[in-house]
């Protein structure tokens, strides 16, 4: 079977380990204060999610956090720069299909100009030329797609090995892969090793680019699970936030637009990002 079926597998034990290993028992009703800390938290699972957290904590400290520290101190931060832009790169038909998805034509636009510029100018991918030419990158994925279309998020979760994530984000996550050309590209032995390096190659590079700030996380909050819950919850709604609110214009696709609080204007190709 390919790698794709192997990751829908732990997102969907994710699921039942947290159906079958228990929920937080809800306050007494006499409590409102409690009770609406309850729902605001909306973490039904949390003893079950706990036990998850603590597994990839373990895991992350024996195996990820010094393979990615081991990352950074082998591998230049330019040489780095260039992997995450590749991978970047490899990702946009995915972003692409959510732009659409997400009524986003003048997003779709630049992820258009993204892919054609950075793949030809760009080498492949390596240098993220598209920016310096007015086409900055954004977040698009399945999950901010099915916010935008007004389905709630649903309780927070925590997958194995994904880490945060919530039921909305956890299905979006399996639309993603199943979006990917590359999930059907190809079979044989060399394709499912390409795939699942890249798969591991994302997971190296954005924990070597949190290193820092999960580092400080662990050692500085009373209760790092409740904080990354927290955190991941904030990320998520901004990136929500952005995209609802990017209501630029739909112009030809190989002008750059530079987007203001009340004003869009447009600017030649070779302007600076906005």
């Amino acid at each position: 079977m390919r790698a794709v079926v192997c990751r829908h597998l732990l997102v969907i034990s994710a699921v039942l380990l947290g159906s079958l290993g228990g929920c937080a028992t809800p306050p007494p009703a006499d409590d409102p204060d409690a009770v609406a800390d309850f729902k605001e938290t909306n973490d039904p699972l949390e003893p079950a999610n706990r036990v998850i957290y603590a597994i990839d904590d373990g895991l992350d400290t024996v195996i990820l956090r010094p393979a990615a520290k081991a990352y950074r101190f082998l591998v230049p931060a330019p040489v780095r720069s260039g992997v995450h832009n590749v991978l970047s790169n490899l990702g946009t038909p995915v972003q692409l299909g959510n732009d659409i998805l997400e009524g986003k034509p003048r997003r779709a636009g630049d992820t258009t100009m993204r892919f054609l510029i950075n793949t030809t100018v760009g080498a492949l991918g390596i240098f993220d030329v598209a920016k310096d030419w007015g086409y900055p990158d954004h977040d698009a994925d399945f999950g901010i797609t099915m916010a935008l279309w007004g389905l709630p998020s649903g309780p927070f979760l925590f997958l194995p090995v994904f880490g945060p994530s919530d039921l909305r984000d956890a299905v979006g996550l399996g639309v993603n892969t199943a979006m990917d050309p590359f999930t059907w590209v190809g079979q044989g032995a060399a394709v499912r090793a390409l795939d699942w390096s890249r798969f591991a190659m994302n997971g190296l590079d954005q924990r070597e680019r949190h290193l820092d700030d999960v580092d400080d996380i662990k050692k500085t909050a009373l209760d790092p699970y409740a904080t990354f819950r927290s955190l991941y919850r904030q990320h998520r709604e901004a990136k929500i936030e952005d995209a609802r609110n990017d209501k630029r214009a739909t112009i030809p696709v190989w002008f750059p637009q530079s987007r203001t609080p009340d004003t869009v204007t447009y600017s030649p190709a070779t302007s600076p990002d906005y």
